[in-house]
């Protein structure tokens, strides 16, 4: 047992090399966490400035301290480029060697093919014929298709460095040059030999596009049209402390930013720094949770599973958040981030859940626009998140919890913008709506809480609940076999929350572990008094056979909740609500029988292990306190504190409370504590005085009963 509440001394050699005996994976979570992040955090950024479109700037008087120019946005680019695709008209080139070639191969496959019955006056029209359609220009398919189509009405050709615009209207494809020569020489004759010579693959392009030409006059057209506007010269001044930050503003900075990484240095200092400084900012952030775990929380510090929860639940919300950054303007307030103050609180503590969700806000605001306004912002709704989550049992508290959290990041906000402008004229929608949405993804906490739950092993606050529903069929089947043992959990529950809820214990946790402790009992229902009824079937016993029955309960009801699947917190209460207590009644009476014999007190001492919370040590004081006032004759107030007293004192005497971290000021409330509620449930009762009759009412009363009882009373006769 522990002087004070905050400490816990571990009890033995080999408890005491606990808090280091896994440290290496404590260690190597905090480096990934520190790594990870510090990777995934943009690089990109050319300086320290933070500013938004519309809002003041808030640092000194800016100058050039170099020539540049400003650039257009991506936006203004884009669409310059887009304006000169649609009016750009392609170059051309016609290829005059391929007509030659072309009438060449058709004149000597002609001569040669004694398959062609032509005279020399129709040979000549056939390679006229040729010649007139070839000469209006052959282009590729994709070229025919978009003249068709109207999309290019003119091109233009380069002659004697002029450039000189053509109409397509003559030009064909291939296919269409031999549909229309086919048309021209109708006869016979004329499509034999056409066929004999095989035209078609004769029929090439004769006008294709000049890509590098093309690809020169576009590049010359971009760069006039994206030419920046405006030159800054050195010494120039930008933008002054107090300036609202418009458009044209912003142009002029990010062109500035993106002329240093031009450069390629940033006032000279060495691209490593930044780095290092991020690394270095990670490492005290997450090393701050770590020295609160140590000094406030050893009993979480001990646990590497539970330091792996908080490491990773802060390491995940702080990259969804940089990804968020980078996808949506002002998106860190997308960002649940009191999502992770609730999680946190549900399954551990308050105290843990804020300073948790102070590291993950403090790694987000490395990329926060406004680093003041984003941490104000979020420190508020943490607060909000925390107060507004106490016992959460219900949806409807998330509900609400989401609901408060949208209103103190909405008051918070216009009180920032009020402090920064001084006018509520930029006041947009915009950011109420992000407000709103992250409120709606509070609601994702339960499914988030299921999620760690199973992964974990942790039980939260909603699953302890649900296991306090006395229909759940292990508490059904108690209440069926063991009814008696079922009214005493039922009573040990009530001192037990009462008592926890004074020293600031887990009250849910109690609850549901008093309900759960003797479930072990179903398996023997008769040999424990409260289900007996008149007969006790250990006056038939040896008390060795009798301790050895009764110590059994604990693995019983260990087995019952192994197979029910209950949580390893609520088994923890099955095991040590009797420590490494005895079976007092039975030893005693074995000694009693065995006098002058040294008494081995090893079969008649529980497995244990004793008490290591504070919540276990309340249900062993509980459980003792309940079933021995139900011996008592005299339930006035001096005779229960006397036996609250001796039970407990008994108890803390025997050490059976002494790997426990209860103080002596916890045990002195929970003796209060259960003084007042015994002395609630044995309060004595009013007797209700019987009426005085007088002479004339009793006449009367016996004639009405004596007529109701007649052979002629109608209720007789019914």
């Amino acid at each position: 047992m522990n002087i004070s509440p905050r400490y816990n001394p571990l009890s033995s050699a080999d408890a005491q090399t606990g808090v280091w005996s896994h440290s290496w994976i404590k260690w190597l979570i905090l480096a990934a966490a520190v790594i990870i992040v510090g990777y995934c955090l943009p690089r990109d950024h050319a300086s320290n400035y933070s500013y938004e479109e519309g809002r003041p700037w808030n640092y000194s008087l800016l100058t050039a301290p170099f020539d540049f120019a400003v650039r257009p946005d991506s936006a203004t680019v884009r669409a310059a480029k887009d304006s000169i695709d649609r009016i750009f008209e392609p170059v051309y080139t016609r290829d005059a060697s391929a007509d030659k070639l072309l009438i060449g191969e058709v004149s000597n496959r002609i001569e040669k093919n004694p398959d062609v019955h032509l005279s020399p006056g129709e040979r000549n029209r056939l390679i006229s014929a040729i010649r007139r359609v070839t000469e209006g220009g052959i282009v590729n398919p994709d070229t025919y298709a978009d003249i068709r189509a109207g999309r290019l009405r003119t091109v233009r050709m380069i002659h004697n460095n002029t450039t000189v615009s053509i109409p397509t209207t003559n030009y064909l494809s291939a296919r269409a040059a031999y549909a229309r020569i086919d048309s021209i020489l109708a006869d016979t004759r004329y499509r034999d030999a056409i066929a004999v010579i095989n035209l078609p693959e004769l029929l090439q392009p004769n006008v294709v596009l000049d890509t590098v030409t093309n690809a020169r006059l576009l590049a010359e057209r971009y760069r006039v049209a994206t030419a920046s506007s405006k030159v800054y010269v050195k010494g120039e001044r930008i933008i002054d402390r107090g300036e609202v930050v418009d458009s044209e503003k912003i142009q002029a900075l990010n062109s500035f930013e993106a002329e240093i990484m031009e450069r390629g240095t940033t006032d000279n200092t060495s691209s490593a720094f930044p780095a290092i400084g991020r690394l270095l900012y990670l490492l005290l952030l997450f090393g701050a949770l770590y020295l609160y775990l140590f000094f406030f929380r050893p009993d979480y510090f001990r646990k590497p599973r539970t330091v792996a929860f908080l490491m990773l639940i802060t390491t995940a919300f702080i990259l969804f958040a940089l990804l968020m950054a980078a996808t949506f303007p002002s998106g860190l307030y997308l960002v649940p981030f009191t999502m992770v103050a609730i999680i946190v609180l549900v399954f551990l503590d308050s105290r843990t859940a804020f300073f948790t969700y102070l590291t993950t806000i403090l790694g987000a605001a490395l990329v926060a626009t406004f680093s003041l306004e984003f941490i104000f912002l979020q420190w508020v709704a943490g607060i909000v998140a925390v107060n507004a989550i106490r016992e959460l049992t219900k949806r409807s508290e998330l509900i609400r919890a989401a609901a408060l959290v949208f209103a103190a990041y909405a008051v918070s906000f216009v009180a920032m913008e009020i402090i920064q402008s001084g006018t509520l004229a930029h006041l947009g929608v915009r950011m109420f709506g992000y407000f709103g949405i992250n409120a709606v993804f509070i609601s994702f906490a339960y499914i988030f809480m299921f999620v760690l739950e199973k992964i974990f092993g942790f039980t939260s606050r909603v699953t302890l609940v649900e296991l306090s529903d006395i229909n759940h069929p292990l508490l059904r089947e108690l209440s069926e076999e063991c009814p008696g043992t079922f009214q005493h959990s039922m009573a040990v529950s009530t001192l037990a929350t009462a008592a926890a809820n004074r020293i600031g214990a887990k009250v849910q946790l109690v609850r549901a572990g008093a309900l759960y402790h003797d479930i072990g009992k179903i398996a023997n229902p008769a040999f424990f008094t409260e289900n007996q009824h008149g007969v006790n079937p250990h006056d038939a016993l040896d008390p060795l056979q009798s301790a050895k029955i009764v110590i059994s309960h604990i693995s019983e009801g260990l087995k019952r909740a192994e197979k029910a699947k209950l949580p390893a917190v609520l088994r923890d209460f099955i095991v040590q609500h009797h420590g490494r207590g005895t079976a007092r009644y039975f030893y005693t009476t074995y000694c009693n029988s065995h006098p002058g014999e040294q008494v081995d007190p090893a079969p008649f001492t529980y497995p244990g292990p004793n008490p290591t919370t504070r919540e276990a040590s309340i249900l062993m004081m509980a459980d003792a306190v309940e079933a021995a006032s139900r011996s008592l004759s005299d339930h006035s107030p001096e005779a229960i504190t006397a036996l609250v007293n001796r039970i407990i004192d008994s108890q803390v005497d025997e050490g059976l409370h002494r790997d426990s971290p209860i103080s002596f000021r916890d045990i002195s409330e929970i003796k209060d504590t259960f003084i007042s509620r015994l002395g609630t449930m044995f309060h004595g009762r009013i007797p209700y005085p019987e009426r005085k009759k007088d002479a004339a009412t009793a006449v009367t009363a016996a004639g009405a009963t004596s007529s109701s009882s007649s052979p002629s009373s109608p209720v007789k006769g019914a």
